[in-house]
């Protein structure tokens, strides 16, 4: 029963039961709802899109416009709990601060407009009024939903609310009371599989114009991505569609802003309001509810990454919450009496990366490092193990209070300094030792959560200081290992862990520490800001550290920053941990980028640079590295690209000792390529490393960053070039760079650099040799590229590759494509040789199509033929080629197609010689009236009846040796009693009359005839079948048409019949149809 109407207009909420009767009562009172409306619900309830469009190879347009219809949701409860924290007021009460009562006004007044669903995305306008004296706003909003779920929200008016604003809510609510006025389209991806090119050509064209502020960039990279053969877009099948519905596999969630859920309880700790926590037990407790966790580990396989950061995420904020400072005990102990209950489940999720709970602490003195350590064996660490180790962390160690309460602490007067070795530094600043470096960070990730920025900034300073220290030590111990570390070539990875891509995260604490001291902005900073594709310096301004003079907080979080990023660490285990340990290096370094550097930066940065050049085995720019450390590549590219206008020689100097990737120095010497070329190698060779696609490619970026910042410099380009040569085991990413460096050597506008096209040749070849025994589809597009590249640098260079092309190229890529291209008439224009040149050119060309001849007679005669055509000389050599290889087994195609040739050339003789050679190699069985040759032999027949009756004479027993079936036989006879043959060898004038089968030499070839239709009758009779007699009537009356050609064969014919009667008189039908047409 429908509520009054008066009820509803006040902003009662509408089930899902009252919203489908109201529905309903709109296409009549009383009548039942069509059966393909309610299969649509409850498919539109249960099932992904996907998996109908996988069930049903053909869905029918109706029925899918009813399944998007009915799967937006229903209920305006679930609104209101989304948007309002399920806020509802009493009857006849209203509160203008909640955002459902907001949207409820907003829609009732008219606001919502232009609302349109495509598949399942729902956009439309809201207009909101303005205050006194202000304009009207207008608001667009974007909304995806799935099995009756919102899943996803977008508002112009930039909501940074926990839930759902009210212009979210006006438009949904306009769906669910105004769903059958709402314009309703199939996903797009429908519409554009609808459109032919033209079409789809006009619309992308249309679009990018209305639109291409916003995305010409993104046009033009999706663009260059698609024509890039090989490029990850174009190995993926399809494209995604953002109005074709959640895939099979893809979580089905209310939408709710994890990133903002995350900041409130942050902002609430700040605030130090109680409810922080409150709120992170009730989110714990939902998402370990997730049935999706139980499936997961059932089935063994991974989550998304979209729920390992939110788990990820959850963990660091319960290492917040556990260390606050000021909590009482007994909450502490509730929490954590909550995260062993937690921690015990079988649901939680695990902790990845093998990074060690037990790792050493900060000390001023370093002992070298055995090896690489990890948890033990059989240990399980969840996400919330290290908030339980948390839980044994306290605050009142008198040295840490000391070191939060003043930035002036030192050590005491009275005191000798020495006796203060543990606390201080030698300049006497205050160092923190005794817990794990992460840890000590996470201190003061918690101290800023909680509202003590001061402090936290102290904290962080004193970790410097003892970073600083350790630094110092470690690079004395190295300078005492030195010789024996080089003598060896490399060494056991010396910390234990590392720290960029660390679930605490640390160097990413201690930069937010830092940076927050020196933001000129009032907002919070943000560590890792939304890349967009407007990246704008932030303004920082120098800090000065009390009792450091020339130190600033800006410079040092520069130092930690670096420091983190040039460690030297093992790659960790699993693909999640090595994928956040990429994200996190290019969070940090985008977050590098946004900084403005000054001279005071720029000092820092050579120092730093000069540090991790000298740093031995704990940095990853060392001159020793352990094989599965991670590689520096994206370190190196910004350091490359920021130092490079204040001191090029340093910038060198260490993109070049970046460049090196162990793990494959290891399995592959220098030029060397690996076991699948085009491609990384695969991770069944290193099962550990998921990311080695990424880490080339990387790789190569840093190389291609040298080669263009070199251009010009003739000494930086050939120490690149050795790198890249020594390092880069990837032909696919080699060819990429060669391609590059070619790119920018010869600018359309601008005269070439020779130097850096000799680099993008000689990278070339080193790619034509590495791929050379591995054929794959894109050789042909790397082959013509090295002819182009080579012509770009001239005549010389294109003969030095002709010369060697037993070492780059297959005979036929040198037949087919380099000597072809290289003599081809755009070439000979682009080079502007002169005659005897132009002829050196042409001379080396047919050198190598002969050579090419003769290791691959069968594919590379008739372009070597093609070739030499204008230098007779060269010409009777490839013929002589093609001679001695049909006496070597070349096929019979091949010497029809070189015979054709000639002919087409207007040399018959060579033809019909070829033409012969090809006829000894053939044999045509009795039943192959259909062998791919017939057109050959029927060809030959006739060349060689127009040459004369002496050449015709010489295949006639070719023709009877070769070809066995009777049909084709006759049909030759035929063609040669038609007409006289032509010319002789001496050039005798053509017969008068044709020649006679009777008489020779065409007696030898009808009686071949006739005996292969006796011996073909006889073969089909032995295994005939009722339904092919037809067939063989009109096969015996062919045979009689080539009786009849013998001055006795119609008495051999009626023999033929007569044995053919009484061998086979059993076949009593198929005798009776003989006698009714033959008599």
């Amino acid at each position: 029963m429908d509520p009054p109407a008066a009820k509803r207009s006040r902003g009662s909420l509408a089930g899902p039961e009252e919203r489908d009767s109201r529905t309903g009562a709109a296409r009549g009172r009383g009548r039942p709802e069509a059966l393909l409306d309610l299969s649509a619900k409850r498919v539109a309830e249960s099932w992904a899109f996907e998996q109908v469009e996988e069930r049903f190879s053909r869905v029918p347009e109706p029925v899918q416009k009813r399944i998007v219809f009915w799967s937006f949701p229903r209920s305006e409860r679930e609104i209101c709990m989304y948007s309002s924290l399920g806020y509802q007021p009493l009857e006849g009460e209203h509160d203008a601060r909640v955002p459902f009562t907001r949207g409820l006004h907003l829609l009732q007044s008219g606001a919502v407009d232009r609302v349109l669903q495509v598949g399942f995305h729902l956009s439309g306008n809201v207009r909101e009024p303005g205050g006194p004296g202000e304009p009207e706003r207008l608001y667009h909003i974007s909304i995806s939903f799935d099995r009756c779920k919102i899943t996803s929200v977008s508002c112009g008016c930039d909501n940074r609310d926990l839930f759902y604003c009210s212009h979210v809510v006006a438009l949904s609510l306009y769906r669910i009371r105004h769903a059958r006025q709402v314009e309703l389209r199939l996903p797009i991806s429908e519409t554009l599989s609808q459109m032919n090119r033209d079409q789809l050509q006009k619309f992308v064209q249309y679009l990018i114009s209305a639109h291409h502020t916003e995305v010409l960039p993104t046009a033009q990279r999706l663009a260059d991505e698609i024509l890039l053969l090989g490029s990850e877009i174009n190995l993926v099948h399809g494209a995604p569609d953002p109005t074709a519905g959640a895939g099979i596999e893809d979580a089905n969630c209310w939408h709710l802003d994890e990133e903002q859920i995350q900041e409130q309880v942050r902002e609430m700790l700040r605030m130090r309001d109680s409810n922080g926590a409150r709120m992170l037990i009730l989110m714990t407790e939902q998402f370990l509810q997730d049935p999706h966790l139980a499936l997961w580990r059932q089935q063994g396989a991974g989550m998304t990454d979209k729920c390992r950061q939110l788990w990820d995420e959850l963990g660091a904020l319960w290492v917040c919450v556990v260390l606050s400072p000021h909590c009482k005990p007994e909450e502490r102990a509730g929490w954590l009496q909550l995260l062993c209950k937690w921690d015990k489940l079988e649901v939680c999720p695990l902790e990845e990366g093998n990074y060690a709970f037990d790792s050493p602490s900060l000390q001023p003195t370093v002992a070298p490092s055995s090896g690489p350590e990890v948890a033990a064996a059989g240990s399980r660490h969840t996400v919330f193990s290290r908030a339980l180790q948390a839980g044994e962390l306290h605050w009142n160690d008198a040295h840490l209070q000391r070191i939060l309460a003043s930035d002036s602490y030192s050590p005491s007067l009275k005191s000798n300094v020495g006796c203060d070795n543990l606390t201080f530094d030698p300049q006497g600043h205050p160092l923190w030792l005794g817990e794990p470096f992460p840890t000590a960070c996470a201190r003061v990730d918690t101290l800023r959560a909680h509202g003590y920025p001061r402090q936290a900034l102290r904290l962080a300073g004193a970790i410097v200081n003892t970073l600083r220290l350790q630094r110092r030590h470690q690079l004395e111990s190295y300078k005492q290992q030195k010789k024996e570390l080089l003598q060896k070539g490399s060494t056991c990875i010396t910390n234990t862990e590392g720290w960029v891509g660390h679930p605490l995260d640390p160097i990413g604490c201690l930069c937010r520490a830092l940076l927050e001291a020196c933001r000129l902005e009032e907002e919070t900073l943000s560590l890792y800001p939304d890349e967009g594709p407007e990246k704008r310096k932030v303004a920082y301004q120098h800090v000065p550290v009390p009792g450091s003079p020339g130190e600033s907080y800006f410079a040092l979080a520069l130092e930690v920053a670096l420091l983190g990023l040039g460690q030297q660490r093992a790659l960790p285990e699993g693909l999640y941990a090595q994928d956040k340990v990429v994200r996190n290096e290019e969070q940090l370094l985008a977050l590098l980028e946004q900084v403005e550097l000054d001279e005071r930066l720029v000092q820092v940065l050579r120092k730093q640079a000069g540090l991790l050049l000298e740093g031995g085995p704990f940095s990853g720019f060392g001159e020793v590295l352990f094989r599965e450390s991670v590689p520096m590549h994206t370190c190196a590219r910004y350091l490359f690209t920021a130092l490079l206008p204040h001191d090029p020689d340093l910038a060198y100097r260490l993109a070049l000792r970046a460049m090196r990737l162990p793990v494959l120095e290891s399995a592959f010497p220098a030029g060397e390529p690996h076991p699948n070329p085009l491609e990384s190698i695969m991770s069944n060779r290193f099962p550990r490393w998921f990311i080695l696609g990424h880490l080339e490619t990387r790789q190569c970026e840093l190389a291609s960053a040298m080669l263009m910042a070199a251009k010009g410099d003739p000494k930086w380009l050939h120490t690149v070039l050795g790198s890249v040569q020594q390092n880069i085991h990837s032909p696919a990413l080699l060819f990429k760079l060669a391609q590059d460096a070619c790119k920018t050597a010869a600018p359309a506008s601008a005269p070439p650099d020779t130097t850096l096209l000799g680099i993008a040749l000689e990278l070339g070849l080193q790619v034509m040799r590495m791929t050379l025994n591995t054929m794959t589809w894109r050789r042909r597009e790397m082959v013509r590229w090295l002819v182009t590249c080579a012509t770009e640098i001239g005549p010389q260079a294109l003969m030095n590759i002709m010369q060697n092309w037993y070492s780059l190229f297959t005979p036929v890529e040198a037949a087919t494509i380099v000597a072809v291209t290289g003599t081809a008439h755009a070439t000979l224009l682009r080079l502007q040789l002169d005659g005897p040149r132009r002829e050196e050119l042409w001379a080396c060309a047919r050198t190598l199509a002969l050579q090419c001849a003769m290791k691959d007679p069968q594919n590379c005669a008739l372009p070597a033929l093609t070739l030499c055509e204008k230098n007779h000389a060269a010409f009777e050599a490839a013929y002589q080629i093609v001679l001695d290889a049909a006496a070597g087994g070349l096929g019979h195609a091949h010497l029809f197609t070189l015979a054709r040739y000639m002919e087409h050339r207007g040399l018959p003789l060579r033809a019909y010689k070829l033409a012969t050679l090809a006829l000894a190699q053939l044999s045509i069985a009795f039943n192959q009236d259909s062998h791919p040759a017939v057109n050959d032999v029927l060809w030959a027949c006739s060349l060689s009846h127009s040459l004369g009756r002496h050449e015709l004479s010489a295949i006639v027993p070719l023709i009877i040796r070769s070809v066995h079936c009777a049909p084709m036989l006759s049909d030759i006879l035929r063609r040669w009693t038609l007409s006289a043959p032509g010319l002789g060898p001496l050039g005798a004038r053509r017969s008068s009359k044709p020649l006679g089968a009777d008489r020779a030499p065409l007696c030898q070839l009808l009686e071949a005839a006739v005996a292969a239709y006796i011996t073909t009758s006889h073969s089909r009779l032995t295994h005939i079948s009722p339904r092919h007699y037809g067939d063989f009537i009109e096969f015996l009356g062919k045979a009689r048409e080539t009786f009849l050609l013998a001055p006795d064969g119609h008495l051999q014919f009626s023999q033929f019949l007569e044995n053919i009667k009484q061998t086979y008189k059993g076949k009593k039908k198929l005798m009776l149809l003989v006698r009714e047409r033959f008599g």
